[in-house]
């Protein structure tokens, strides 16, 4: 086999092992009745705190332009709160509510043990490694940006 067939080879099984990955947590995500864009927000605040509206986009690796339609919705559902920067009058920063933290402290222990779960088939040093061989393979493409 040529390098380049195996590297066609790889890049089909990793697309096909991501999809069926990211099936599987989408499915879970709206089993609380979100779909994972507004799930990932609120892990994001639930994990690591208040936020300003513009680094969540880039750190869900969300649009800008939708970033205010999520926000918006979650704010609707009583999760998040805007609060305006003590500092900075352009910059708006999220929080997550009461509401919305008592959400997650019921559903985000449920879905950590399911990504567990999907990954229980690797031992640790294999998560190790594949965890180090997609950020090289990943750090590699964003170089032909």
């Amino acid at each position: 086999m040529t390098d380049s067939t195996k590297a066609l080879k790889t890049l089909t099984v990793l697309l096909k092992s991501s999809s069926s990955v990211q099936d599987v947590v989408k499915k879970d995500m709206i089993k609380y009745g979100l779909n994972s864009t507004e799930f990932s927000v609120l892990e994001l605040l639930y994990n690591k705190g208040d936020q300003p509206i513009q680094y969540i986009g880039k750190k869900i690796l969300l649009a800008s332009s939708s970033i205010t339609y999520v926000v918006d919705k979650l704010e609707k559902k009583g999760f998040i709160k805007r609060c305006p920067s003590a500092t900075d009058r352009r910059v708006t920063n999220i929080s997550i509510s009461e509401k919305g933290t008592a959400f997650m402290q019921e559903a985000f222990p449920k879905h950590e043990l399911l990504i567990s779960e999907l990954f229980n088939v690797l031992n640790q040093e294999e998560m190790t490694t594949l965890t180090e061989l997609l950020k090289k393979v990943g750090y590699h493409a964003s170089s032909f940006n």
